[in-house]
């Protein structure tokens, strides 16, 4: 069982290196995203370097990883506890290969998408809420990443919400998303403080200044 295990923690970790934002605009826009923008190789910065067509099949397939890597802890013969204990691990290890992908020189992006992909695997119903938070954040202020930490924050209240305090391991989950968001965006809270942060325009066009 243990050789099961790390077998799938390590699958989970490649699944997690698989660097959509840094394939796709290498070879259809001849563009690595990680040299413009931001420099992070995710749906934001995809959208902001080559647009919605370009950050659409990103930011699914980023997330569709995350998903895919939770769901291999069906492949292990555990339940109740240690069932959830390993999701959580295929959870961590698919966000470390996107932020330090073997197959893009160990330089992606933050992870918000892959998360959002193991959130969903894990729990569905307060991850939904989570992303419709996120929406309305990111629709009333530009911010991306403040939508991404609004969401993220909130996502173990959903979860109380949800679930009560009957799912204590959940909670500690939504927490543990929670915190890596804040720490992966220090850098954006850093400029959100500044007023230098970035604004993204889904539908609209970025007002001239």
């Amino acid at each position: 069982m243990t050789l099961t295990i790390g077998i799938l923690i390590i699958a989970g970790y490649l699944l997690g290196s698989i660097p959509s934002a840094v394939w796709i605009g290498k070879w259809f826009y001849h563009t690595d995203v990680r040299e413009h923008g931001s420099h992070n190789a995710g749906a934001t910065n995809t959208l902001r370097v080559l647009g919605r067509r370009a950050a659409l099949p990103v930011f699914v397939i980023d997330a569709a990883k995350g998903y895919a890597a939770v769901m291999l802890s069906h492949f292990a013969e555990l339940e109740g506890d240690a069932l959830f204990f390993l999701k959580i691990g295929l959870t961590a290890a698919a966000i470390l290969g996107h932020i330090f992908p073997l197959f893009a020189g160990f330089k992606g992006g933050k992870g918000v998408a892959t998360m959002a992909g193991c959130m969903l695997a894990i729990a569905p119903v307060p991850m939904l809420l989570g992303l419709a938070t996120f929406i309305v954040v990111l629709a009333a202020t530009h911010y991306v990443s403040l939508g991404s930490m609004t969401g993220g924050v909130l996502f173990p209240v959903y979860i109380i919400l949800i679930d009560g305090f009957h799912s204590p391991y959940k909670i500690g989950f939504g927490v543990f998303v929670a915190v890596v968001l804040l720490i992966t965006h220090r850098k954006n809270i850093q400029r959100l403080r500044a007023g230098t942060e970035n604004k993204t325009y889904l539908f609209l066009k970025r007002p001239k200044s």
